[in-house]
Order: structure tokens, then sequence, then C-alpha cells
């Protein structure tokens, strides 16, 4: 298993909802970087908007979430969390669009952990250009 698969292998979705290709930097526990690269045709681009299809927000926040979860179940020093879900969002501002081929960026960070709690500071990017940034709350048991 390669160190990429081992590390989305802490995510509990199937390929149909990952929307994190690959892991590209890896501070167990602490800090990660990971990708994704909206595909052209996929089935939900289909009505997220006839013409000018524009991956969804919620979407970009969830690939953020996931990343934050990679990071969170990596950690060596805790046993990973059963039933790990997003619960919560705060300050997350949408700056931009990701469309159909473009490659997001994205970084999660651990802020704060208590009990079955996990704080992240996540920020989302094509390029230079910002899409996404606020804090998520996963919770699991």
């Amino acid at each position: 298993m390669t160190a990429n698969e081992k590390a989305l292998s802490f995510l509990p979705h199937g390929p149909e909802f990952r929307f994190l290709d690959r892991v590209i930097e890896l501070d167990p526990g602490k800090h990660g970087c990971g990708e994704y690269t909206q595909r052209p045709g996929e089935t939900i681009l289909r009505g997220h908007f006839p013409g000018a299809p524009l991956m969804p927000g919620v979407l970009v926040l969830e690939a953020c979430a996931q990343l934050a979860g990679v990071v969170a179940q990596s950690d060596p020093t805790r046993e990973p969390l059963r039933d790990l879900k997003l619960t919560a969002i705060r300050s997350v501002k949408i700056h931009n669009a990701v469309v159909p081929g473009e490659t997001l960026h994205i970084e999660a960070k651990i802020t704060g952990r208590m009990a079955g709690l996990v704080q992240a500071a996540v920020v989302a990017r094509v390029g230079d250009l910002p899409i996404l940034q606020g804090e998520v709350t996963l919770s699991g048991q």
C-alpha cells in the first residue's frame, strides 16, 4: 500500500463520495495538504449549472472536511475515532468557484482536540486563487 493509499484509507467514504484524490503532504495528526480534480462530465455537474457547471461549494467544504479527517485519523498518538463525521462549520467563506478540469488544492490544520471532537482550520485554492476558508469540527466515538 502506498503512503497515499494508506492516508486515503482513513476515509469512511466510498469512491463515489470521495473529494480527495491524493494526499500530497501529511504531518500525522497535525497538518495535511491534498488535491482533488473536478472531472468534466460528473453527474452532479449536469444540474449545477447546465451550460456553466461549477463544483458546489458544499462539496468543496466536504473535500476540506475529508482532508481534516485524514489528518486527524493519522495521529499515531491516538486511536482513530469511530464514525467520524462533519458536525459543525464556522466562519466559512466561499470566495470563488471550481470548474471542471481544475484541481483543488486543500490544506487542513488540526487546531484542537477534545474527547471525540476535532477542530481544523481549512483552506482551498485553485492555483493562487482562494476558493474557500474556514473551520470545521468533526466528531466521532
